[in-house]
C-alpha cells in the first residue's frame, strides 16, 4: 500500500470511529468479501446517515447487529486493517465478531432480537396471509359475491389460502426459530408437521370441548394428544430445543452413521420433549393468562377493561389469544353479549396507529413504508401479526405506543357499553357484529378512531423521546464538540450509489480500455436473471456495481473470461477477478453464505493466479447448502468497470456454462 492511499484510508478510518461514536464504542472489526462490519457498544450513538458521507462508503446498513459498511471487494481488505490498526484492535473472524455482537447485549435484548429474527424470515407469509384474510372477510358479506357462483368460488379459494397459512403459522415459526438458532431448517419443519399432524385433536375443537381427546399415561404422566394449532410460543420454545439438539447429536455422532442417527434422535427427544414438557407448559400458561385478563374485565370496572385491551395484543405475540373463541362463545351463550370482541378490537387499531406513528416519524425511509403500509392495511381488517412482528415490536417504542392507545380504546368500550353480537371479526369487517343498542354502530367508530389517534400519538411522542435520548448520547460522544443527528440503527437503511473512486488496484492502462467489448459467460449453468432479482439489498440495488446472477443448478463455478485473481475470500464463497481488459469483477455464490465459514466451499485458485475462460474456480454442495436454508444464487458484480465502460446483458432464459451472458462495451 502506498503513502497516498494508506493517508486516505487513515482519514477514512479516522471519520468512521468519530461516526461511530469513538473508539471505545467499536467492540469488534470484521469483513467479508464487500463490507467492514463493526460491533458497537451502543448502536445508537452511530450516525448512519453521516458514515454514508464517508469517503469511499458506497452504503450502510444494519443487519444482525453489526453496523455494515459497504466499501467493495479488495478495497474493504485494506479499509479493514488501517481502521483495526488506528484503533490497536485486531481484525476478528465473523464467528467471532457474530459472539461479540451477541454477548454485548443483556438477556432481555437477545431475547427480543431473536423473537424479531424469527417473525423476520417469514414476514411475507404472514404479510399474505393477513391480507388474503381481509380480502375474504370483506367478499364473504357481500350478497352479489356470495350469489355468484365464480366469485363465491374466488371467495372460497381466498378463504381457504390464508385459512392454510395461518393455520400452518407454527409450522412456520419452528422452521424459522431452529434455522435462526442455528439447526437445520428442515428439523424445523420437521417438528412443526408433529406438532399439526391430523393425528393429534384440533386445539380449538378440544377447548371448546366438541372432540375427544385421548390421554396417553407415559411414566405416570398423562400426555393429552392435542395438537398445537396458534402456539406460537410452544413453537418457539420446541424450535430452539429442536437447534440445540440438532447441533448436539451432529457434533457427538460418528460421521459413519450420523445422517441416520443424528435426525432420528433429534426427532424423537424433540417430540417426547413436545408432549411431555413444552406443550403442556405452554397450555397451562394459556389458561392462566387468560384466566387472569377475564377476571380483570368481569370484576375490575373500567381499569380492567383498559388492562385487558392494553395488554390483549401481547397475547397475540405469545400465539395464546386464540383461546379466547372459546370464551366468547361461553359469553354469547350466558349473556347473549360478547363484550371482549370491540376491546381486541380496539387493541387492534390501537397497534395500527403505532404503525402510524413509527412511519409519520420515518417518512424518508423507503424501508419503512414498505412495511409500515401493508402492515396497517392488514389491521384494518383485523390481522395484526405483520404490524407487531415486522414493526412494532422490532423497534419497541410503537409497541409500547399501541398498547396505551389499546387501553384507552377500552376505556372507551367499558363507558359506551359497547359489546358485540358474536365473535370472529374485528375492525372494519367487525361493525357488522356490533350490538346496535345504546347507539352501538356510532360507538364503535368512535372507540375505534380513539385508539387509533392515540396509539398514533403515543407512538410519535415516545419515538421523539427515544429520538433525544440518542440524540443528546451522540453529543457527549462527538469529539468535534458538535452533536451529529442520530438514527435508529435496527432498521436497514441502504446508502445511495457514489461516484466515488474506489479502485484499488493499478490504474487500467489504454491498451486494456482497447480490449473493450469484453464477453462475459455464464459461470455456472442454471436460470440466468437480473441482479435486481436478487434477495440481498447490496447486490439487488447496485450499491457495488451493476451484475448479473445466475441460480445454480450445478455446483462449480467457472472464470467468465480471462482473467486473474485477484482475491479469494478465507470463506472460500467469493472470489475477486481483473478482466484482460481491466474490469474489476466479484463472483460471489450465496446470500449471507458467509456465515458457513468455508463450509461445503471447496476454492481452486489463489490470489495472482492467471486463469482462462472456463477453468474451474470453485465447487460448492449447493444441496447442503440450500439445506441450511441459504439462497443460493450466485451474482457476478461488476465492481471497477473501465473508465466509460457499461454492462450490455442478455435476456433472462436458463444458461449452462460458457454460454454469452453480458457484453462490456465503452
Amino acid at each position: 500500500m502506498d503513502a497516498d492511499k494508506r493517508k486516505r484510508y487513515e482519514n477514512i478510518a479516522s471519520e468512521l470511529t468519530r461516526l461511530a461514536g469513538g473508539g471505545n464504542n467499536i467492540l469488534g472489526i470484521a469483513h467479508c468479501a464487500t463490507r467492514l462490519r463493526l460491533v458497537l457498544e451502543d448502536n445508537d450513538k452511530a450516525d448512519i446517515h453521516a458514515i454514508e458521507d464517508v469517503d469511499l462508503v458506497k452504503g450502510v446498513f444494519v443487519a444482525g447487529d453489526q453496523l455494515q459498511i459497504i466499501f467493495g471487494a479488495g478495497l474493504v481488505n485494506d479499509v479493514c486493517q488501517v481502521l483495526a490498526d488506528s484503533l490497536h484492535m485486531d481484525s476478528m473472524s465473523l464467528g467471532d465478531l457474530k459472539t461479540k455482537a451477541n454477548k454485548r447485549m443483556n438477556p432481555l435484548q437477545r431475547a427480543v432480537k431473536a423473537l424479531s429474527d424469527v417473525f423476520i424470515e417469514i414476514m411475507p407469509g404472514i404479510l399474505a396471509a393477513a391480507l388474503l384474510t381481509g380480502l375474504s372477510s370483506v367478499l364473504g358479506n357481500i350478497d352479489f359475491v356470495q350469489n355468484n357462483d365464480t366469485l363465491y368460488g374466488l371467495s372460497r379459494l381466498i378463504n381457504i389460502s390464508s385459512g392454510a397459512i395461518f393455520g400452518f403459522l407454527p409450522l412456520c415459526v419452528a422452521y424459522s426459530t431452529v434455522k435462526r438458532f442455528g439447526g437445520r431448517p428442515i428439523m424445523g419443519i420437521v417438528i412443526g408437521c408433529i406438532m399439526l399432524t391430523n393425528s393429534l385433536a384440533d386445539a380449538s375443537a378440544a377447548a371448546q370441548g366438541t372432540v375427544e381427546v385421548t390421554t396417553l399415561h407415559i411414566f405416570g404422566i398423562p400426555v393429552d394428544l392435542i395438537g398445537f394449532q396458534g402456539g406460537i410460543i410452544v413453537a418457539l420454545l420446541i424450535g430452539i430445543v429442536t437447534a440445540k439438539l440438532d447441533i448436539f447429536f451432529e457434533r457427538k455422532v460418528p460421521e459413519v452413521i450420523r445422517l441416520l442417527v443424528s435426525p432420528l434422535l433429534t426427532t424423537l427427544v424433540s417430540s417426547f420433549l413436545l408432549f411431555m414438557i413444552i406443550g403442556p407448559v405452554g397450555r397451562e400458561l394459556a389458561n392462566g393468562i387468560t384466566t387472569v385478563l377475564v377476571w380483570m374485565t368481569q370484576h375490575l370496572g373500567v381499569i380492567g377493561y383498559a388492562a385487558f385491551s392494553g395488554v390483549q395484543q401481547l397475547i397475540v405475540i405469545t400465539g395464546l389469544h386464540h383461546v379466547f373463541g372459546a370464551i366468547e362463545s361461553q359469553l354469547l351463550v350466558d349473556t347473549g353479549r360478547n363484550f371482549l370482541n370491540p376491546l381486541m378490537s380496539v387493541a387492534i387499531i390501537a397497534q395500527g396507529g403505532a404503525v402510524l406513528g413509527y412511519l409519520a416519524r420515518n417518512m424518508k425511509d423507503a424501508k419503512a413504508k414498505e412495511l409500515c403500509i401493508p402492515s396497517f392495511i392488514s389491521v384494518l381488517f383485523g390481522i395484526t401479526e405483520p404490524a407487531l412482528f415486522g414493526v412494532n415490536l422490532r423497534y419497541r417504542y410503537p409497541l409500547i405506543g399501541g398498547c396505551i392507545g389499546g387501553a384507552i380504546g377500552g376505556a372507551v368500550v367499558y363507558f359506551t357499553d359497547l359489546a358485540a353480537l358474536g365473535f370472529g371479526t374485528t375492525v372494519i369487517p367487525g361493525i357488522a357484529l356490533a350490538d346496535p343498542a345504546h347507539n352501538g354502530y356510532v360507538n364503535y367508530i368512535i372507540a375505534h378512531v380513539i385508539a387509533l389517534a392515540a396509539g398514533f400519538l403515543f407512538a410519535f411522542i415516545l419515538g421523539i423521546g427515544f429520538e433525544r435520548k440518542r440524540t443528546s448520547d451522540v453529543a457527549a460522544n462527538t469529539t468535534a464538540g458538535t452533536g451529529k443527528r442520530s438514527v435508529q440503527i435496527s432498521s436497514v437503511t441502504a446508502g445511495s450509489q457514489k461516484t466515488t473512486e474506489t479502485n484499488t488496484s493499478a490504474d487500467v492502462s489504454q491498451e486494456g480500455q482497447d480490449a473493450l467489448p469484453e464477453e462475459i459467460s455464464a459461470f455456472t449453468s442454471g436460470e440466468f436473471i437480473g441482479i435486481e432479482k436478487v434477495k440481498d439489498p447490496t447486490f439487488a440495488q447496485k450499491i457495488l456495481g451493476d451484475g448479473v446472477a445466475i441460480v445454480p443448478s450445478e455446483g462449480k463455478i467457472y472464470a467468465p473470461c480471462d482473467a486473474s485473481v485477484e482475491m479469494v475470500m478465507d470463506t472460500k464463497h467469493a472470489v475477486g477477478l481483473r478482466t484482460a481488459a481491466g474490469n474489476g469483477i466479484l463472483i460471489h455464490v450465496g446470500i449471507d453464505t458467509v456465515n458457513l465459514r468455508g463450509k461445503y466451499f471447496d476454492v481452486h485458485v489463489t490470489d495472482g493466479q492467471s486463469i482462462r475462460k472456463g477453468d474451474l474456480i470453485m465447487e460448492f454442495d449447493k444441496d447442503k447448502i440450500k439445506a441450511e436454508g441459504y439462497d443460493i444464487s450466485a451474482c457476478l458484480i461488476f465492481t471497477e468497470p473501465v473508465d466509460g465502460a457499461y454492462v450490455e446483458r442478455e435476456p433472462e432464459h436458463a444458461v449452462k456454462a460458457g454460454e454469452r451472458i453480458a457484453v462490456i462495451k465503452e
